[in-house]
């Protein structure tokens, strides 16, 4: 299993639109506003590396207002 977290930066108010949005992407398992440099981080998960990187790049960073993302891969085994 793939995962990642992907940092969102997002139009000035468009923070629950891109949550709402976020929540009906299949790989997408959490989303949360957050205060700080970006305004919402996703975890998604993945049967594969591949299907990671297409959801991230076709359907996350595709989103309307969405600004910018940074994507923190998971180093698997790691912390468990």
């Amino acid at each position: 299993m793939a995962e990642a977290y992907v940092l969102v930066n997002c139009d000035l108010g468009a923070e629950d639109e891109i949550i709402a949005g976020l929540k009906q992407i299949e790989h997408v398992k959490e989303v949360h506003g957050t205060f700080g440099a970006y305004d919402i981080i996703a975890k998604v998960e993945a049967e594969s590396a591949d299907k990671l990187r297409e959801a991230i790049t076709w359907k996350i960073r595709k989103m309307d207002k969405i600004r910018s993302t940074l994507t923190l891969t998971v180093v698997e085994g790691q912390g468990e």
